[in-house]
């Protein structure tokens, strides 16, 4: 009986895997509300906030990444978010204006940016779709964005289950 040689069809496709999971930012995730901040839950005193912001252990937030929010209907005026960016720079790692979405979708764009397109160039890229993080739609939208000038084909999923994206036309 003769066997039969096994090939692995995947390995010999030349296909790159792009895991965006590989570029989730470990680093906490919180969020300071400045409702916290407002007298009788309305409005942010100027002398009241500066006084809180000297006063203040920023420390904690040392290596956090944190998304500045104000969950109350007040009118919070820009300044005092730009105050709180002052205080939280010197120890936080990113600081964004909004929710921990928002948060995450500047990570992922930070880590994006660490990814030189000429490395996928005239290459056929997956872009792994599964993940253990979650990992924003936006960040998705932003790798195609950024491989589609430069790649051969782009793809989405797992090596051996992908679904086709984009092929560049032939020349």
């Amino acid at each position: 009986m003769e066997t039969e040689e096994i090939i692995n069809k995947v390995a010999g496709s030349g296909l790159v895997s792009l895991d965006l999971e590989s570029y989730y930012d470990q680093g906490e995730r919180v969020v300071y509300d400045l409702k916290d901040n407002l007298y009788q839950g309305l409005i942010l005193r100027e002398k009241d906030f500066r006084a809180f912001l000297k006063e203040h252990d920023w420390s904690a937030y040392s290596g956090k990444h944190v998304a500045i929010t104000c969950s109350e209907d007040a009118i919070i005026p820009t300044w005092a978010f730009m105050l709180l960016t002052l205080q939280l720079q010197p120890y936080a790692g990113q600081i964004v204006f909004g929710d921990l979405e928002k948060l995450e979708e500047r990570l992922f764009y930070a880590a994006l940016d660490r990814i030189d397109p000429e490395d996928y160039r005239d290459k056929k890229v997956v872009v792994k779709g599964c993940s253990k993080y979650a990992v924003p739609t936006s960040a998705y939208v932003e790798v195609t964005r950024r491989l589609k000038p430069v790649v051969q084909s782009l793809m989405f999923g797992e090596p051996c289950s992908t679904v086709p994206l984009y092929k560049r036309p032939r020349a």
